[in-house]
Formats: C-alpha cells, structure tokens, sequence
C-alpha cells in the first residue's frame, strides 16, 4: 500500500514512528501491532480504556499480551454512558463513542510526552460502512496495519508464528452492537449481556451473540457449525438466559 506516495511495511513505519502510543484493545489487531512496535525497538506504550462496552476478558487479556510481548501499559477508567450521543445509541454511535474514547487516550498520552496515536485498523476493514473511522481521521489517529496492506488473515498468520495467544481470538465487537439501534443504552441491558456471553462462553460456545431485541428479548446468534449443538441443550441455555430476560429466541439463521 501506499503512504506519502511510497511502499511501507510495518518494520519502516516504526523506524519512521519511534515513538508512539496504541489504542489497546487486547484483540488480535491491536496486539499484534504492539508487538510489532516493541519487536522494532519503538518507545511505545500500550493505553487501554475500560468502558462499560468491554466485557472483563478484554482486559485480562490486553494485560496478559502487554506483559508477554514486555510493553508498557495504562488502563483508563472511562464512563462512555456519560455521553448523551453514546448513550442514546443512535445510528452513528460509534463515532461519537470513538470521539470519547480516542479524545480520553489522547489527553492521557499527551500527559505522558507521547503525541502520536496508532489503532489496530487493518486492511480488511470496510472504511466506508464504519463511523467511527471518521472521528478516527478527524484526530489524526494513524492505522499502520492498514497502511502497510496488512489483512485480517495475515494479521493471523503472522501472530501465530510470534506466538502471540490472540492469534485465532475471535472477533468480538463492543457490547453496545448488541443493543437495537435507536434504544438506549443502559448498564443494566449491558450487564446482563455480558453475563449472558459469559454463561455460553462457559459452555464452550464461540463466536456467538446474545442480542436483545426491541421487546427486550435475548435473541441468540451462533455459528451454524455449533447450530445443532445447541438445538440439543436449548432447554438448559433457555432457562438460564431466562435468569436475565424475560423471552429467549434462538435465531434461525445462523452467524
């Protein structure tokens, strides 16, 4: 790919970039590119916002691949729901909560004597159905993996033989997408989404969605891979997600 009308690979990006702060999320991207910078002698420093919209995992595992690959790590308390656009969840919520979040990493990086910020946007993603890319180009936030041409896969590829653990995490969008579009966002709905997933993680289901609908249902998303599975224990996953919503749907089509 092209930058500044030249070829660039992540080993130039971060001789060009020696000191730099990431957006830390814990999830393959982002830790790969850590690793990256550490492996490519960068002065780098990992910043982690833990917001109402990352399940606990998140951040034992954005600890847990700081300390693997030796970088340095902050965790930000931030309350997203303070936010009126954030919580009211419109259909561009996700530019005002990367306003938020972002603008949070960028006040405590500066603090730290670092005025450059990197996120984990690769190759793979779509810029055009995502808002929050635009408040992302709007405080200048750099994506070197999609700058170098990096894909989701090679990210993969490239993880596995570092031996980083995220190398076949599964994608786990924030648990604000669980929420109806339109609907509020409260602690509460958030809280038991995520004690929901918990429960089904447990089981050893992956890569699944527990949605609430517009009646305040649990809606559950799996892969079709795990569909006849859970046709057999639905009995057992009903009454318990029934501990936390009022009706639990298993959706036909699968993930």
């Amino acid at each position: 790919m092209l930058y500044n009308n030249r070829m660039m690979t992540i080993e130039t990006f971060f001789r060009e970039h020696p000191k730099t702060a990431i957006a830390f999320s814990g999830g393959v991207d982002s830790a790969y590119l850590l690793y990256e910078a550490v492996r490519n002698g960068a002065d780098v420093h990992a910043y982690y916002v833990n917001a109402q919209f990352q399940p606990a995992f998140e951040l034992r595992d954005a600890r847990k691949l700081a300390a693997q690959v030796g970088a340095k790590m902050t965790v930000i308390e931030k309350d997203v729901l303070a936010v009126p656009e954030v919580r009211a969840n419109p259909e561009d919520r996700c530019y005002y909560c990367k306003q938020s979040i972002f603008g949070t990493i960028l006040a405590k990086a500066g603090e730290d004597g670092y005025t450059e910020i990197l996120d984990g946007t690769n190759a793979s993603d779509d810029a055009s159905d995502r808002p929050g890319m635009r408040a992302l180009a709007e405080m200048r936030v750099l994506s070197p993996l999609r700058i170098c041409g990096l894909t989701k896969e090679e990210i993969r590829r490239r993880s596995k033989e570092a031996g980083l653990f995220t190398w076949d995490k599964p994608a786990y969008a924030c648990l604000a997408t669980r929420i109806p579009t339109g609907t509020e966002i409260t602690k509460e709905a958030l809280h038991r989404t995520e004690q929901a997933e918990n429960y089904l993680f447990e089981q050893g289901y992956t890569d699944f969605r527990v949605r609430t609908t517009k009646e305040d249902n649990a809606l559950v998303q799996v892969p079709s891979a795990q569909t006849a599975r859970i046709k057999e224990e639905w009995q057992q996953i009903e009454q318990k997600l029934l501990t936390w919503y009022p009706e639990v749907l298993l959706d036909p089509n699968p993930r």
